[in-house]
């Protein structure tokens, strides 16, 4: 599966992709509201302006991932793999961040705490 698999797939209804592999995906600008990538491997993906309000990322891997800019109001990320993820300037409001690991090389925007979002570092 990739990129135009999953738009294609959603824009004709479908919004439960779980495990899916998109490793690598541009899924720049992507319009997915609602989307389910549960446990969904997004390493190196570019997500950056994605619209994904309300999806369920959670247990994704979503390492290295650029999400600049992106929509995550929301979205269910919990347990996700955020380690050297690119967060800057992402929506994250309503975010349920709870057991999400990120490192060092996470970028997150500037006054963001991920210790108070219940995230885990590594």
């Amino acid at each position: 599966m990739d990129a135009e698999d999953i738009k294609r797939r959603y824009a004709a209804g479908e919004r439960y992709f779980p495990a899916a592999n998109l490793s690598k995906a541009r899924l720049i600008r992507a319009y997915l509201p609602g989307i389910n990538l549960w446990g969904a491997d997004l390493s190196d993906a570019n997500l950056a302006q994605a619209k994904l309000w309300g999806a369920d990322l959670s247990r994704a891997n979503l390492a290295n991932a650029n999400l600049t800019r992106a929509n995550l109001c929301g979205v269910k990320l919990n347990e996700a793999n955020l380690r050297g993820a690119k967060l800057n300037f992402t929506k994250l409001y309503g975010a349920d961040l709870t057991g999400a690991c990120y490192d060092e090389t996470t970028s997150f925007s500037r006054g963001f705490d991920p210790i108070s979002r219940n995230m885990r570092k590594f």
